[in-house]
Formats: C-alpha cells, structure tokens, sequence
C-alpha cells in the first residue's frame, strides 16, 4: 500500500511534518511505514521557462539556440537580470511561446533522456555546444525521474510542454506535483480498513492529533430511475453479501483533470481517461474496487451474480481465456457471463471510446472465495488482492456515490437517479465492553478512563456510557474483545510510554503447569532407572490388532480411521501405545543391541463413538518398554519409584487377573491404586514377541497419566525425627501359593492402627521343607508412637489384630 503525502494532506490539511517524522510516528501507532521516497530528491533549480525566440545552429543541423525567460527572480550563471537564458538544445518538438521546464546552472535531473535515473542525481553546468554557450538545459518528463505513462500529456521523445497557464518562474517541479513524498506501507490483513488513502489519513489524523476532514459525498442523479434501466439478482448472497449499482447515460471520454492525474501517479497507478481513472481513483481513495460495463452489451438489461458452471470457459479484459468451475462466482447479465466477480471483468462488456451508457459496480464478495478463485484460475489483480482481505460492505454505497460524484464534476456523464442496493443482511457494528480497570492490569500502565476514551474518539470508536461499550464501526474488522481495545489504547498512549513490569498469575514465578511437572517426574524416574526416550507415531495399521492378539471384540480395535491417509500402514489413530514400543524393541534387539530400556509419553486417540460426532479422548500414556537385563519386578520397581515420587502414599495394589492378551497369562498384572486401575506390567506374551521379531524376553508397563495427575500431590507435611523408641516383631508364615504378598501387606496395614510405622518382607522360602503348594514368609513389623514410649500391651494388641486377619486368609503361623 503506498500513499503520498499530498494526497494525506488532503483529508487532514493541519498536517506539517517531515517524511521522517511521519514514518517514525505512524509506525508507532501502528501503521508500519517501510520506507519513503521523496519524488524530488535528485530534482534542484528546476523552473518553468518560456521560450521568447530559436535561431538555427550555425554549425550543427540539428540544434537550435533558444532564448528562454525563466522568470528575474530565478538569478543564475547565464540569467540576465531581466530573467533571459540562452539555452541550446537538439529537441525537435518545441517552438516559440512554449512554456518548458528548465534546469538552471548548477541545477540536478533525476536521470538522462532514456529514464534511467542515475543515483543522486546529474548536476547541469554551463558549457558550449558547437562553439555556442548553453546556460542550462530543457526537460523531458524522463529526466525528472518520470515517464510518459505517468504524464500522457508529454511527448513520446522530447521537451515536457506545460500547458498556457503555467506561471513563468514557477517551480516546474511543484506544477508536476513532484514536490511529494510516496509512502510505502505494511497493513497485516486484519486492517483492511488500511488498504485505502482514506484509511490512512484517519491513522495519521489520530496519531498528529489533527482534525480528519473526509471528502464530502453529495447526492447525484437526475430524475430518472435507475430501476428502469438495470435489474440485479444475486443467487449467491453467502458469497456476496452487497451489491450496488448505478447508470450514467451521455459518456464523454476525455482525459482526467491533472489533480486526479497526479495523485494517481503519485501512487503510481498510469492515468488513462476519465472513466477508468474514476474507478482507479475511488479503489485507491475508499479501499472499494469498482468496474464498470458498457450498458448496451448488458443482455436483457440484467445482471445476475451467481457461480460459474463447471469447465465453464470466459475471456477476461486481458484477452485471455480462462476456464472456470463451479465455485467461481461470476457476473452476469440476461444470456451470459460478464465478469469474474472480484477478479476481472469480461472482454464482452469492456468500456470503449463508443460507450454511450455505462454501468458501474461497486460490490462486496466473500474474500476467502475470491481467494481461491484467484488461485484456479491463475490471475490475481489489484481488485482480487483487496477483495480477499474481507470489505465492510456499508462501505460499497458510499463508494459509488463518491464515483458518481467525481463524474459530474469532471463532466464526464449523466447520472440516472436512484442505486440498486442488493444487501440482504445488513452488517452492524460491534459492541464491546469497555473496563478501563482490566485494560491497565493488562497493559501494566495507569491511563485515565477519559483519556482511553479520547484515543477511541480520535478513530471513530464511539462509547456508549450507559452501557459501558465501545462501539466499532463495521469497517474495523480488528475489533472483538477487551484485549483489541487495549491495544488501540496501547498505540496511541505509545509503546515507549508503557512502564516495564511483571506480568501477573502463576507464570511470573517461572512455574509449570501441574500436568507437565508430572510429565517431567516421569521423563527423571525413567531416565534415573536407565531408560531413554522415544518417540512413535501416532498413526497406525489396522494389522496391529492382530499382531498383538487383540480379541474381535476388544474396544482397543475401535480406532479413528484418517480421510486421507499415507497408505494404509498409517490409516487410523492409535488406541494404545503398544505398538510403538515393541516396534522399537524390536528395531533395536535386529540391531543387536543388548540390554535395551525404552520409555515414551505419547497420546492414544480413543473415540467416544464412531463414525465421530466429537472430537476423541486424548490420553497420555507413560509407556515403559525393555528387554535383556531385567525382569517383571525390577519394571515393577520402576513403576513404583514413580508412584512415590509423584506424592501417591496409598499403596498400590496388583491384580494379577489383568486378562491382556499380548501379556504372558502368568507374569502380568493391573496397577490399582485407590480402587481404580492406573495402568498395568508384565511380560510380553511369546508370540507378541515372536510377532515384532524380539527373540528374548520384553517387558512393558503402561500408565494411564490423567489418572496420575488426578491422583498426584506435590504437597509434602514435614515430619520430625522420632522421640520415641520403635519396637519390632517378626512374624513368620505359611500360605498357599496363590496369596499373595499383597494381599498379607494388606492386612498388616488395614490392622496395624496408628502406632504401626513400616513393615518390610525379608524372607520368601519354597521348598522341601514346606509341604506342596505353600511358602513361607516373613515380615519385620516396626512400631512406634509419637508421644510416648509404647507398651507391651499396645504392641500386643495390635499384632493380636494383624495375625487374627492372617488367619482368616488361611494363613498359619510358623512354631
């Protein structure tokens, strides 16, 4: 987006700042300013001459020597005191009377003949050309860093020719209007607003604290009725929410006024006529693309906005051919395509120096579908860039009017009265709530609400005092929640301004989240027992299932399969993090590495229904995988060292009957804490094994992590070092096998009442001396009471329970 200095002065005519200070400011309150260029910078001691009389060259044919008036007040090396120069020069397309721009002695152009500017400029001296003296030199519209495109009035090779009125003396770089700065800017999407001179001015308005004179838009039109002349549907209001449309009657083409002219180059868009420099004019001044038809090739005198069909062909203004589907949106009239909504309209409908009646368009599309539409087709214009960034469309009528404003003005046509305004729901502008309080804790500052309201005003933010909103006129689309008016407060208070501090909550002291510092306990637990990390993917093959055993049934196969998967190794979502692991294992036992320990935090996808209604439940799994070195019990001491450092003091139990098919039938166990299953270990079944190509035995544990994080505690009650003396018994068993050491712990704990402190099993004996199908068991059992020294009776009485529980498992105690 680019905008030149003069054209901002315009609307904000107190504006008097330096290019530089206008970048530094604007970019401040947040209108980015890339760069500048100053039109004149390489332009010095240039005047407007008039030329009295031209003798011929008396040594050269093709020079002549030209007496020029530049005006007594412009003295110079050559200058007569009357303001007479002799300037000779080999230009074939002047004559006497013509009025020139002349560079002085001593003077600079931006460039030579052929338009290539040459950096800094070249300086003009006096010197002679064959023998004769030459004061200086006469310009083409190249060598003040021009062009003929800019300028259609100056000549194709040759002396620029200003027109009668030019005051003789004057600066010929001001009666170009090349005593401008360009701007270039860089507006994020989210500004559309910005995308328009309009826009800008109102920015640079705010920022200078200076009145924002927009230009007045009067009513046109005759006493006819639009509606006589053209009808509009729109088939397709989703996708273009407004349209407008008027008709001027009587077209005089001709070229455009030289204020239009210049402030169209400035910006660097080519002058043409009147018509077309209108819409150009209007695209840059509102921000609101227009085209226009010639109305005779308008079939049936209708337009009707609808999509394209499929592999429809159309013939663009460009005289390219270009084959559409049925996403296009189009326009068109009683029998055919006219334009491509947004894009580019047709070569059928083009405005020609014949038009009599025309029509003009100013409407609002949905930018995405503008967006795509570009890319299908392969052509992206001025009109389509603006377009896809989403227009306020209460901004399209006024945009036309202003069009046909200018129309009358430059004489250029007869405006029928009335517009057809297709706009079926209009859009409102946005309220939102103002809390001057919340806006200073987050931007850390202490602005008075008044002033808040001040910075609102100055960019056309109304508030609503009663219900405490600010109100945002729909042309700013960046506008929604407290936070974007904070940053509008932001802006205008000055960035430079904001005092630095901390920011409030939890993470100004540096902390975690609950649920990642339990991530991070089980990453050390692991790593400290020798485990590395890995990483699987989350995609997965419907053979996994089979690999591990899985039954039909089993709700593990109900998994998430992908629209558009790599293949079908990688067609559905994980349920279990299985497969990963062993795959691993398996990776590295076929590269003969030994004694391999694996552990990864990876989600499963495990969804509440299929076919998906709602997005799935997302679990993390701790998953433990090794082989080699180590067994069922040493993973199990893995599991429980994590357990206990995460803050779980219940102990947790093992439920041998866990039923997981890829497990060993008899070396596999649920973890239960609390009542609720947490996760479960054991060996991998043989033919798991045997499936993934893992030839020794492997061992796995997984945990389910939300239920760890629900269940987990950081807080720790310290505890001081006894008083008391502690007072143990041993206790020696005999039980059938299928007891379990649990399930005797159990009964200690439940039975051993508030004095009982730890209980440790130090013996595990089978053999010939117990009889088949026991074992013998001991227990050291400590007790201690924090307040006094324990008694005989306190400790018998206590063991009475503990071994009346034993017994009533079956449990004999050894004499």
């Amino acid at each position: 987006m680019d905008t030149s200095l003069s054209w901002i002065k315009a609307y904000v005519p107190a504006l008097d700042v330096t290019a530089q200070e206008y970048t530094d400011a604007m970019t401040l309150t947040g209108t980015k300013v890339e760069g500048f260029t100053a039109l004149d910078a390489d332009l010095e001691k240039i005047v407007i001459g008039q030329i009295e009389t031209i003798e011929q060259h008396p040594d050269a044919d093709k020079l002549i020597i030209c007496q020029v008036n530049v005006g007594a007040k412009n003295q110079a090396e050559g200058v007569s005191p009357e303001g007479k120069v002799q300037i000779v020069t080999g230009a074939s397309n002047v004559k006497e009377g013509d009025k020139v721009p002349v560079v002085l002695d001593g003077g600079r152009v931006a460039g030579g003949h052929d338009g290539n500017k040459t950096p800094g400029g070249i300086k003009i001296k006096k010197g002679k050309l064959r023998g004769v003296e030459s004061f200086g030199m006469m310009c083409s519209i190249e060598e003040l860093g021009s062009d003929a495109d800019m300028y259609p009035e100056s000549p194709e090779n040759g002396i620029y020719i200003f027109p009668e009125d030019a005051e003789v003396g004057s600066s010929a770089v001001s009666a170009l209007g090349l005593d401008d700065v360009v701007f270039e800017y860089e507006i994020t999407s989210n500004r559309v607003d910005c995308y328009s001179v309009i826009g800008i001015a109102r920015e640079a308005a705010a920022t200078f604290g200076q009145e924002f004179v927009p230009p007045v838009v009067t009513a046109t039109g005759n006493d006819e009725n639009v509606n006589d002349f053209i009808k509009v549907s729109v088939e397709n209001p989703e996708l273009c929410p407004r349209y407008c449309a008027r008709v001027v009657k009587n077209i005089k083409i001709a070229p455009s006024p030289k204020w239009m002219q210049r402030r169209l180059a400035s910006v660097g868009i080519r002058p043409i006529n009147n018509l077309v420099d209108i819409t150009n004019y209007v695209m840059a001044e509102y921000g609101q693309p227009m085209h226009a038809y010639d109305l005779a090739t308008i079939a049936g005198s209708q337009i009707v906005v609808k999509t394209a069909e499929k592999d429809q062909k159309f013939t663009t203004l460009d005289g390219e051919e270009r084959v559409l589907d049925d996403t296009v949106l189009t326009i068109c009239d009683g029998e055919k395509a006219v334009g491509i909504a947004g894009i580019m309209g047709g070569e059928n409908s083009m405005i020609t120096d014949q038009v009599e009646t025309m029509l003009f368009e100013a409407a609002c599309f949905n930018g995405t579908n503008i967006r795509k539409s570009s890319k299908k087709i392969g052509l992206r214009t001025d009109a389509s860039g603006i377009f896809e960034k989403g227009l306020d469309p209460n901004n399209a009528a006024q945009a036309i009017e202003r069009a046909c404003q200018l129309v009358e003005e430059m004489g250029a046509g007869e405006v029928v009265g009335g517009m057809v305004d297709v706009y079926l729901k209009k859009k409102e502008p946005v309220r939102v709530a103002f809390d001057a309080d919340k806006i200073n804790q987050l931007l850390g500052t202490d602005i008075a609400e008044e002033d808040m309201i001040g910075y609102f005003k100055k960019i056309d933010l109304e508030y609503d005092a009663d219900t405490k909103e600010v109100i945002a006129p729909t042309f700013r689309h960046d506008l929604f929640c407290l936070a974007d008016l904070a940053e509008e407060v932001a802006r205008f208070y000055g960035y430079d301004n904001i005092p630095t501090t901390l920011p409030s909550g939890e993470a100004t002291t540096g902390k975690i989240s609950f649920k990642l510092r339990i991530e991070a306990v089980a990453r050390d637990i692991a790593e400290f027992c020798g485990f590395s990390q890995g990483m699987t993917y989350s995609f997965e093959s419907p053979k996994v299932f089979e690999k591990l055993l899985l039954p039909e049934n089993d709700e593990l196969r109900k998994a998430i399969a992908i629209k558009n998967p790599l293949g079908e190794d990688f067609s559905i979502m994980r349920t279990s993090s299985l497969n990963g692991m062993l795959t691993s294992l398996a990776t590295n036992y076929n590269r003969r590495n030994k004694g391999v320990k694996l552990y990864e935090l990876g989600n499963v996808y495990l969804p509440k229904e299929l076919p998906l209604n709602e997005l799935p439940d997302e679990r993390m799994k701790f998953t433990l995988g090794m082989y080699g070195d180590g067994d069922f019990f040493n993973m199990k001491g893995v599991v429980e060292e994590f357990l206990e450092k995460v803050g779980m003091k219940k102990t947790e139990t093992y439920d041998p009957n866990a039923g997981k098919s890829f497990l060993h039938p008899g070396r596999q166990a649920n973890i239960i804490y609390d009542g609720s299953v947490i996760g479960f270990l054991g060996e991998v079944h043989p033919q798991v094994a045997d499936n993934y190509g893992i030839g020794e035995r492997a061992y796995i544990a997984v945990i389910d992590m939300p239920q760890v994080v629900e269940l987990a505690t950081f807080d720790r009650k310290y505890e001081g070092i006894a008083k008391y003396p502690a007072v143990s018994r041993d206790i020696s068993m005999v039980m059938p096998k299928e007891i379990l050491v649990g399930q005797v712990e159990e009964i200690i704990a439940q039975r051993g009442g508030k004095i009982l402190e730890s209980y440790s099993l130090f013996d595990l004996y089978e053999g010939t001396q117990i009889k088949a199908g026991f074992k013998s068991v001991a227990y050291s059992v400590v007790f201690r009471a924090k307040d006094r020294t324990l008694e005989e009776s306190d400790v018998s009485a206590a063991m009475k329970k503990i071994l009346n529980g034993l017994e009533s498992l079956g449990i004999e105690l050894r004499q």
